[in-house]
């Protein structure tokens, strides 16, 4: 007990060491646990003795990560991704897999080899990309919001090339065989125990959370009960899958419960404990001595992920009509492998599929590439503005799918209108009862495909795209409304309009005090800060109206344009 205390003790003291380290070089920390392993293992620096109990660690961290995505991987969004992102998704996903394959077929790795670590190099890793564009603000720009919706193809993707996965037996890595009629049944399977998950999760798992979620204690048990406990169900030989398929599904079970932020918050601490053993133990059987040997595919394969991929999504884009700049911005974002890459090639080396070889050809793709993408995203817009002259080869406007870009010349004197949804569609419809002569910039195309029908001008985009801030004729409005809550949006657009329309009054919306006081010292005529405007403006109701019957005349008047707005 004492060695298997030490050995657990001494991987984290390592793997926290490695992870400051990461994380002060603007690295993913998985890159710390991957290192902290090969210090372990192949270099052998530190001696452990129990792999057997981290084994056990890791796969209960890769059950617990998965539990945590299918939470996270609410099925109805998928109605709601939109058909550019799931056109890109699956686009991405069936060209990056077959040139992959094919390049890893003239490399010289057998079919089933090749299927592997093709399907590992077209999955991209959905925790760093939104951590990146999180901390850069940038989630509910066009290019974010996009690059969102075809992570989650890619997961749902990734869902089911796991469960074809659990249903190879090891004789299919010696005999590079597919055998359809077991593929079969596991489909046939996999839909009856996905039915069979959906149903309890929407009859009886609310009902049983819902009892005891007033005990705290008792609700982060009963969650990690059904995740593990189901995990552990299907590994059973009439069911016959993994751990990684049993977590996600019971993950997916949960994502509708209301209580399932309250489960998530509490087991993502349990989790990320767990998942530094599993990135370590992976680091750890990391075949050093094969790197001789696969230093070459390492590096085709490399340029590969960093270069063609955000070729193949540019294109993509491109056909569909969006302009470079955000294709581009998308693309940077897949220029990296998923976590559930090294998860797949260590389910395919568990099963039998794969060797250490072509394990450690993976894992060393994805340390290259999860490194050298994280600054592909972070200055993305600097590289952008180095290349836009060359980058704009992939615009292919006529050819644009679902949005039409017809629109006329804003006159003088105009106003620009930033964002129609919600708030911006009330601005609007004052606007035009005013008589306005009104522009509006909006990156939803059914948006822009209503305000035409409607004879309204209308650019499709974002508001951070030079080409965008021409086609509006921002250089020649009066006033510019913008009811997009990014801060890095506001502060482009004010210093466009400081240097090339600083007449013109720029008013602004934000959702924090801190950069609405940041947007005024950089020029902002006024900031909109809806909470705080709906909060004075209830306060000055029942200021001078006790009674609150100004209220309900109010919400009836509301209510009306709310039945024009649906």
């Amino acid at each position: 007990m004492n060695g298997i205390f030490l050995d657990i003790t001494l991987v984290l003291i390592l793997a926290t060491a490695l992870g400051m380290l990461a994380k002060w070089l603007r690295q993913p920390t998985i890159l710390g646990y991957l290192a902290a392993g090969i210090l372990i293992g192949p270099l052998g620096l530190v001696e452990i003795s129990n792999t057997e109990v981290l084994d056990a660690f890791a796969e209960i961290g890769i059950t617990l990560l998965l539990f945590l995505v299918g939470m996270e991987m609410r099925l109805r969004e998928l109605r709601y991704i939109g058909k550019p992102a799931l056109l890109t998704g699956i686009g991405q996903i069936v060209f990056t897999s077959l040139i992959g394959y094919l390049i890893t077929r003239l490399l010289g790795y057998s079919t089933l080899s090749a299927l592997y670590i093709a399907l590992a190099l077209t999955f991209s890793s959905t925790i760093i990309v939104v951590k990146l564009l999180s901390e850069k603000h940038v989630l509910d720009s066009l290019h974010g919001k996009l690059v969102v919706g075809f992570l989650l193809v890619q997961d749902f993707v990734a869902l089911l090339a796991l469960i074809m996965i659990t249903s190879l037996t090891p004789e299919v890595g010696v005999t590079g065989q597919l055998p359809l009629a077991v593929l079969s049944i596991t489909v046939l399977k996999a839909l009856i125990l996905f039915g069979i998950v959906l149903l309890l999760g929407k009859y009886v798992i609310p009902r049983l959370l819902h009892t005891i979620g007033h005990s705290q204690e008792m609700l982060l048990l009963s969650s990690l009960a059904w995740g593990l406990g189901l995990a552990a169900l299907v590994t059973i030989p009439q069911i016959g899958f993994s751990i990684e398929i049993g977590g996600f599904l019971a993950g997916i079970a949960l994502a509708d419960s209301i209580e399932h932020f309250q489960i998530s918050s509490r087991i993502k601490s349990l989790r990320d404990f767990f998942i530094v053993i599993f990135f370590t133990v992976l680091g750890l059987k990391l075949a050093l001595s094969n790197l001789t040997a696969i230093w070459f595919p390492t590096l085709i394969l490399t340029a590969f992920v960093l270069i063609g991929n955000p070729l193949i999504v540019m294109l993509i884009l491109g056909l569909m009509g969006y302009r470079s700049r955000t294709s581009f911005l998308a693309s940077v974002t897949v220029a990296q492998i998923s976590e559930f890459s090294l998860i797949l090639v260590a389910l395919g080396h568990r099963l039998g599929h794969l060797d250490e070889t072509a394990v450690s050809l993976v894992t060393a793709v994805g340390i290259i590439t999860i490194t050298l993408s994280s600054y592909l995203i972070i200055h993305g817009e600097r590289l952008y503005d180095r290349y836009r002259h060359v980058l704009r080869v992939f615009e292919f406007r006529d050819l644009r799918l679902g949005t039409d870009e017809r629109q006329t010349a804003p006159k003088d004197g105009h106003i620009v209108l930033v964002g129609c949804d919600r708030m911006g569609s009330s601005i609007l419809h004052s606007l035009k009862e005013l008589h306005r002569d009104v522009t509006v910039i909006d990156f939803n195309p059914d948006v822009i495909n209503r305000l035409m029908d409607r004879k309204i001008d209308a650019v499709y985009g974002d508001i951070s795209d030079p080409d965008i801030q021409e086609s509006a004729g921002l250089a020649k409005a009066k006033l510019v409304i913008s009811t997009v809550p990014g801060f890095d949006d506001s502060i482009n657009l004010l210093e466009f309009m400081k240097g090339h329309n600083p007449k013109a009054k720029i008013i602004l919306t934000t959702e924090r005090e801190h950069d609405a006081i940041r947007l005024y010292r950089a020029g902002a005529y006024y900031v909109l800060l809806p909470h705080f405007i709906g909060g004075l403006q209830l306060a000055h109701t029942m200021e001078d109206d006790p009674t609150l019957r100004s209220l309900r005349r109010q919400r009836n008047q509301d209510l009306e344009i709310l039945a024009r707005r649906i």
